[in-house]
């Protein structure tokens, strides 16, 4: 088995190589195959015999495995025609497949390949998750709330559209990047959320998965830096990521806001986060992703959580809550206005949200924070249970179910 530190190089060094490859050989349905199985081959091999250029390495493999795989299907389909057509590794004229383009890197490139408008919106953060964030197709499907099976297909699908559409391996022209930034943006966006509060596992967050969301969005920013949404969902990161520190006790179990030691928290990227938001704020009318990090900046800023501006917290998600409609951010907009106006308030809120978002555990999870506030224990108790029977992360199920017991007596 890989030592951990091997597993956390594979998963970095992971959307580099299929990028790589991609950019040299295009195919990128047996790419990522290809790519797949030289990551196994590192698993095995480096533990023993680390090579002196992880990615060199890792590249190599992946291209030699593409062109046995490019192989074998051409002597399958018998097509005489593509075989003519076909051109050994020793006679390609193109760059190596390790040269980084001049005005980007790979990675880049492979996240607005997986965003072609071919694809549909669902597919093509699915198909980003998989390639780009390496999420497990089990996670995806987790994060889409639908079967493994089901997402099995459709990134089988999408991967099939992307290799049918004969886009080419380049950073696209200007008016096309328009088009794809929103799903770009939605999949880091998703990619982050997922690496910093994880739906599943022994562990609450996943910090490199929060590190690679946050090194593609400031790749994205260096080349649209002109977009405020792009710098707002930087923003957005950096000041959600710099409480990741005070997030978790040494062993591992939950603390919340209230309960955080702002003194661990990275004040180096809330400095960077607030210089950012407070770049675009006054560029005109703000769009999500800067009234997120508009939020996130009160909570940094804040001295203590009883001294943060909780009224202007809830008026910040109003205005969201006007724009996106989403079921999680009218749940953070209850628990802004119970902590302004009072539990009672949040409460009759939250009631309001019963039908979109009454099977969540983040819904039970606030009912329950909000009948303790209001003194209903037996209340509070059977709500912090419901949502630890839901959730999936098993840090958040520990501290559901130990506030529970702590209102049994």
């Amino acid at each position: 088995m890989p030592s951990p530190a091997i597993e956390d190089l594979l998963r970095a060094l992971a959307p580099q190589v299929l990028g790589a490859v991609v950019r040299r050989y295009g195919h990128f349905d047996t790419a990522e195959d290809a790519v797949q199985e030289a990551l196994l081959a590192a698993a095995t091999q480096w533990p023993a015999d680390m090579p002196g250029n992880p990615l060199g390495w890792l590249i190599t493999v992946a291209s030699r495995r593409l062109t046995d795989l490019l192989r074998t299907e051409q002597a399958r389909q018998r097509r005489e025609d593509a075989v003519a057509q076909w051109v050994l590794p020793g006679d390609w004229l193109a760059p190596a497949a390790d040269r980084r383009p001049s005005d980007s890197d790979d990675t880049l490139i492979l996240l607005f390949l997986c965003c072609h408008p071919s694809l549909s919106p669902a597919s093509q953060i699915a198909l980003t998750l998989r390639a780009v964030g390496g999420l497990t197709t089990a996670e995806i499907a987790r994060a889409f709330l639908v079967p493994e099976a089901t997402m099995t297909r459709r990134i089988s699908r999408a991967k099939q559209s992307v290799k049918d559409s004969g886009v080419p391996f380049a950073v696209p022209p200007a008016t096309a990047r328009s088009e794809r930034l929103g799903a770009v943006l939605h999949t880091l966006y998703l990619i982050f959320n997922e690496g910093y509060a994880s739906t599943y596992g022994p562990d609450l967050q996943r910090a490199d998965l929060a590190a690679e969301a946050i090194r593609l969005t400031r790749l994205v920013h260096r080349l649209l830096g002109d977009d405020c949404e792009v710098t707002g969902l930087l923003a957005l990161m950096l000041l959600t990521d710099a409480r990741r520190p005070a997030r978790t006790s040494a062993g591992g179990d939950v603390v919340l806001l209230a309960d955080q030691d702002r003194a661990l928290w990275d004040s180096a990227l809330i400095a960077e986060g607030v210089e950012l938001i407070s770049s675009v704020l006054p560029r005109g009318q703000a769009g999500p992703y800067q009234l997120q990090a508009a939020i996130a900046a009160v909570h940094d800023e804040a001295p203590s959580y009883p001294d943060t501006d909780w009224a202007q917290i809830a008026a910040l998600y109003e205005v969201l809550l006007g724009m996106t409609g989403n079921p999680m951010t009218a749940l953070g907009h209850v628990v802004a206005v119970a902590m302004a106006r009072g539990a009672a308030d949040g409460l009759a809120l939250l009631d309001e949200l019963t039908a979109s978002i009454g099977g969540h555990y983040r819904y039970f999870a606030v009912r329950g924070h909000l009948l303790e506030m209001l003194g209903d224990a037996a209340g509070a108790r059977a709500a912090y249970v419901s949502a630890g029977e839901i959730v999936t992360s098993e840090p958040m199920r520990r501290y559901l179910f130990g506030k529970a017991s702590a209102l049994a007596g």
